[in-house]
């Protein structure tokens, strides 16, 4: 046995079958409403004269979700600015600067134990041409 679903739309003014449903905010609130084609063309005639006066609004990019290992990174940095003076609030975002600098003293050889007990990258042999 085989059922069929059917979904009609309804204007939302006039109760009438309805063709389109429009999407719109207001207020920082997003709204649908479905109407039928002379409804959705008064709706767009009437808002016109203030779309044609505004500027289109940028939409947020989803920030990444955090992991274990970005938070275990971001206190490594905070414990690594409180030993060398860098003040840091314990919350919120860690300045480029700061992690720069991070990322920097994590591949300088460390003075005490001398340049040769980091690995570093080989270094490519300059070829005659």
């Amino acid at each position: 046995m085989a059922i069929k679903t059917t979904v009609a739309l309804e204007d939302d003014l006039d109760g009438g079958p309805a063709e389109v449903t429009l999407r719109f905010g207001l207020g920082g609130a997003e709204y649908e409403i479905d109407l039928n084609a002379a409804n959705a063309s008064a709706f767009r005639r009437r808002l016109a004269p203030f779309v044609s006066h505004a500027r289109q609004a940028g939409r947020r990019q989803p920030q990444p979700p955090r992991t274990a290992s970005s938070r275990a990174r971001n206190g490594d940095i905070r414990a690594w600015a409180k030993g060398q003076g860098i003040r840091l609030s314990d919350r919120g975002r860690i300045p480029a600067r700061v992690t720069s600098q991070y990322e920097y003293a994590k591949r300088s050889p460390d003075p005490v134990s001398g340049p040769g007990d980091r690995a570093s990258p080989p270094r490519r042999a300059k070829l005659p041409i």
